[in-house]
């Protein structure tokens, strides 16, 4: 089973399982406008499974190109969100259009291995509103975005996720993506933040492969 880091504010760290991770679409109005999608109803959810994270990030699956979607995640445990982390949810856009125009499920763009890739958890007290990311490639800020700019909030995500579906301890909520997303090109760096209040909470570093 593939794990993340979490770093504790009494600063230990240790390796967490998830079980699963559950993602939020749809959840920015400019990102639904950039795609052209139609503003959903209701809260989008669909999910990855554990064999998706991975610690590396790539350009390509299986010779099919991946788009990159910079997202605020938070790790799930004793029924609150405990730390966050900037999450990259990869996608088979052009998997994705094909299978959204028959109706059909998403696992196929979203669930593959590699299709997670996260920097490390640290630990929060509280869900600032606050809360922001920033996702920079070969320098460039490419996506930035945050709580305040979400149609459903965190606790709202929390709140109807427990309606349907139990969360185990260790899980991981991705709560959506700003607009900005892009194909991946090998070689390029990324780098991520996590920010509150001009505050750096995180930072990742990925090269494409």
């Amino acid at each position: 089973m593939n794990t993340v880091t979490l770093r504790q504010s009494d600063k230990s760290v240790q390796q967490v399982t998830p079980s699963k991770v559950v993602c939020i679409g749809r959840n920015y109005v400019d990102h639904i406008k950039e795609l052209a999608n139609e503003m959903p109803d209701e809260m989008v959810v669909f999910l990855k499974p554990n064999s998706a994270i991975s610690t590396e990030l790539f350009s390509k699956h299986n010779n099919d190109s991946l788009h990159y979607e910079a997202e605020l995640s938070f790790l799930y445990q004793k029924g609150q969100f405990t730390a966050v982390a900037l999450g990259l949810d990869l996608t088979k856009r052009d998997i994705q259009s094909k299978l959204k125009a028959k109706g059909l499920p998403w696992e196929r763009a979203k669930g593959f291995n590699g299709a997670a890739v996260f920097s490390d958890f640290v630990s929060i007290d509280t869900i600032d509103p606050n809360l922001s990311l920033s996702l920079l490639i070969e320098g460039k800020l490419v996506q930035t975005g945050g709580v305040n700019l979400m149609m459903y909030k965190p606790e709202i995500i929390l709140e109807q996720l427990q309606n349907f579906i139990s969360l185990e301890d260790g899980d991981i909520i991705m709560t959506g993506t700003p607009k900005g997303v892009g194909q991946i090109v090998a070689g390029s760096e990324f780098v991520g933040k996590v920010t509150c209040r001009d505050e750096t909470l995180v930072t990742a570093k990925w090269l494409a492969n």
